[in-house]
C-alpha cells in the first residue's frame, strides 16, 4: 500500500493526465466495441426471425429474447422492428462513390456483370431474402436506382432519356432476378458460365445500343 502511494505521489501532473487520458480512451474504445457487437446481435436475432416470417409478425420482445437483451437495450439502437430492417437495407445499398466499375470497356466486356456479382456476393444472405418472394418489394427499386445513378453519371453529358431509363430498368431487373435465383439455388452454376449466360440473354438490339453508348 505504501509503495503504491509513493509511486503515485511521484507522478507529475502531465504523466497523470496522460494516464487518465489513456484510460478513458481505452474504456471508450471498449464501450464502442461492445455497443457495435450489441447492435449486431440484435440485427442477427431480427434476421433469423425475418427469414422465418413476415416483418409484421415479428415483435420487439421476440428479438430481445433471442438476442439475450431487454427492451430498453433494443430502443437504444432502433425505433421499432421496421427500423431494424430499414437500417439493414441502408447498409446494403451501395454508395455511388464506393461502387466498383460497372461500365463495359473495349478491353473487357464482362466488367459490369463481374462487378455486379462481386457487389451482390458480399452480402448474399441478405440480398437473397430481401429480393426474394417474402422480402421487401421496395428494396429492389432502391437497389436499382442506386446502380442506375452510377451508370447514368458516366453517360456523355449525363443524359437520361426515356429509352435509356427503360432499358436500364429492364437490364438491372434481369440481373437482380438471375443473381437472386442463382444464390437461392446454392450457386449451382459456375460464375463464369453465369456471366456468359447473362451476356447471351442481354444480347438484344436495345441493350447492345445502350452498351455501345456506355462504352468508354
Amino acid at each position: 500500500m505504501i509503495l503504491v502511494y509513493s509511486t503515485y505521489k511521484n507522478y507529475s501532473t502531465d504523466n497523470m493526465n496522460q494516464y487518465v487520458g489513456f484510460y478513458k480512451g481505452a474504456v471508450m474504445a471498449k464501450y464502442k466495441e461492445i455497443s457495435i457487437q450489441t447492435r449486431q446481435n440484435l440485427i442477427d436475432a431480427f434476421w433469423e426471425l425475418y427469414c422465418e416470417k413476415r416483418i409484421e409478425k415479428i415483435t420487439v420482445r421476440e428479438i430481445t429474447t433471442k438476442a439475450g437483451y431487454n427492451r430498453s437495450t433494443f430502443y437504444q439502437y432502433f425505433n421499432d422492428v421496421y427500423d431494424v430492417l430499414e437500417q439493414i437495407e441502408e447498409s446494403l445499398l451501395p454508395n455511388i462513390e464506393e461502387m466498383p466499375p460497372l461500365l463495359p470497356t473495349v478491353y473487357n466486356e464482362s466488367v459490369p456483370i463481374d462487378s455486379f456479382i462481386k457487389l451482390y456476393s458480399s452480402s448474399s444472405k441478405y440480398y437473397t431474402v430481401l429480393l426474394g418472394d417474402n422480402g421487401d418489394p421496395a428494396f429492389a427499386g432502391k437497389m436499382k436506382n442506386g446502380i442506375k445513378a452510377k451508370l447514368l453519371e458516366q453517360l456523355e453529358a449525363n443524359e437520361s432519356t426515356m429509352e435509356i431509363d427503360y432499358t436500364l430498368e429492364y437490364m438491372l431487373s434481369a440481373m437482380i432476378g438471375i443473381l437472386t435465383y442463382w444464390f437461392k439455388n446454392n450457386e449451382n452454376m459456375s460464375k463464369e458460365d453465369l456471366v456468359k449466360l447473362m451476356y447471351e440473354l442481354m444480347n438484344s438490339e436495345g441493350i447492345n445500343k445502350l452498351v455501345t453508348k456506355l462504352k468508354l
